[in-house]
């Protein structure tokens, strides 16, 4: 298992509040521009369809895939953080 990068400990420490879709792990600059486009702008609101999707990390890969050109490690990373983040927080 590969360790996680700082973007991911650092999103998954603290309350999600209203950061930018960026700050999720797997998403940069260009993810975010897409996912933004499609009104994903949010943090927040990729959690609200990470949670629609009841959390399985395999469906939301595969919407995050399907709505931002994702590829499998960027969609994984990003899962996991989510993932982590609920676990967290909710």
């Amino acid at each position: 298992m590969s360790t996680t990068s700082q973007k991911h400990r650092d999103f998954v420490a603290e309350p999600m509040g209203d950061k930018p879709v960026t700050a999720l792990s797997g998403i940069g600059e260009v993810l975010g521009k897409k996912l933004e486009y499609q009104g994903f702008d949010k943090a927040y609101v990729v959690l609200g369809q990470f949670l629609l999707l009841r959390k399985d990390l395999e469906m939301f890969c595969d919407w995050l895939k399907d709505t931002s050109g994702a590829n499998t490690r960027q969609s994984a990373s990003c899962s996991q953080c989510l993932k982590e983040w609920c676990d967290a927080f909710l």
